[in-house]
């Protein structure tokens, strides 16, 4: 089943209407991390002097421009462990667009969903990012310390947020919050292998731009079938 909705929610990007979710989403994830890079960019021009002089090589002048071109390449591979916090913070706005394309195609007939309020929404999302940028704060200092066993670390972390925060948000759609957190409460093994899995293209730089909506696609399928149970 978890491999099942996991290529089901990519097989939803050819939906009518997806593209232009995933593209907005795409759009989203790239200014955000554009904002970062140029962040980086400009604290490197603040600490680094445009030239420095070295005993025996005299006077330097390409560093400042070298760590700026570097840091196009440190941008890609921070991607990876940006992307799940930047996953999280558009999760909610994503969700009840792709769960509608995902439901109108393999659930018709159902009645409509709760709309969550925009306050709803913005603090959910809201708490969901502090809480995984905070979790992966705190994992950056592990992996210096667990060595080979950072990806463990890595994925046993943010498949339990990921499962925990995209079922929620997905289930609570259409039902009440203490029965999503009972749905949830559960089937816990299930949802927390499914985030797992949903973190694996977090890895994948360019690839991770459409997890977003991948996962709110695939949660609500989830979501779906643990209710139908």
């Amino acid at each position: 089943m978890i491999f099942d909705i996991f290529l089901r929610g990519w097989a939803d990007l050819a939906r009518p209407g997806a593209l232009k979710v995933l593209l907005k989403g795409i759009g989203l994830a790239i200014l955000l991390l554009l904002v970062v890079w140029f962040g980086l960019f400009e604290l490197i021009g603040w600490f680094v002097p445009d030239t420095i002089t070295l005993p025996f090589f005299g006077e330097i002048g390409w560093i400042d421009p070298a760590l700026s071109i570097a840091s196009v390449g440190v941008m890609l591979i921070a991607s990876v462990f940006l992307m799940v916090p930047v996953a999280s913070i558009f999760t909610g706005f994503f969700l009840d667009e792709v769960a509608d394309l995902v439901e109108r195609h393999h659930y018709p007939g159902l009645p409509p969903v709760r709309r969550l309020s925009l306050s709803e929404t913005l603090g959910d999302s809201l708490r969901f990012f502090g809480v995984v940028l905070g979790a992966n704060l705190v994992a950056l200092i592990v992996y210096l310390f667990v060595g080979p066993l950072a990806p463990v670390v890595f994925f046993a972390l943010n498949g339990y947020l990921l499962g925990r925060e995209y079922f929620q948000m997905a289930a609570v759609r259409r039902m009440g919050r203490a029965e999503a957190k009972a749905l949830y409460a559960a089937n816990k093994g299930t949802i927390w292998a499914s985030g797992a899995l949903m973190a694996l293209p977090l890895t994948v730089p360019v690839l991770n731009l459409a997890v977003p909506v991948v996962g709110a696609a695939a949660f609500t399928h989830l979501f779906h079938r643990l209710a139908s149970r």
